[in-house]
């Protein structure tokens, strides 16, 4: 099988390279609207240790500066209890500001503490 040319190839990484970097434009511009609006005790993550998009979320979260609070399935009694009383249809499970969301979904978050009551934003 003859390989593709060259130009191809060339238009092939160019697209990669920006979708990389539309990617990470929007995950920066979401980083920021969530720093203004999240509040102490606004998000709360629902993990379990060996969930990989946890990490990534609470690594993301972290490096962003963005509060949240973490329990673990495997290690707190209680937070197994949420997590099965929410349906336990997967971790990460974020309750944000009483609504739940499943996985780390930061356009869903945004929308939830961007519709909150006016009391509650600062």
């Amino acid at each position: 099988m003859p390989l593709p040319p060259r130009s191809l190839l060339v238009v092939i990484a160019l697209t990669a390279a920006a979708s990389w970097a539309w990617r990470g434009h929007v995950a920066a511009g979401d980083a920021e609207r969530l720093v203004r609006q999240v509040r102490p005790g606004d998000i709360r993550m629902i993990s379990s240790e060996t969930c990989g998009w946890c990490m990534a979320a609470r690594r993301w979260m972290t490096h962003e500066g963005i509060a949240f609070d973490e329990c673990f399935i495997e290690r707190d009694a209680q937070c197994l209890a949420d997590y099965q009383a929410l349906g336990g249809m997967g971790t990460p499970t974020l309750v944000v500001r009483g609504r739940t969301v499943i996985g780390f979904d930061r356009a869903r978050i945004l929308d939830i503490l961007e519709r909150a009551e006016p009391s509650r934003q600062h």
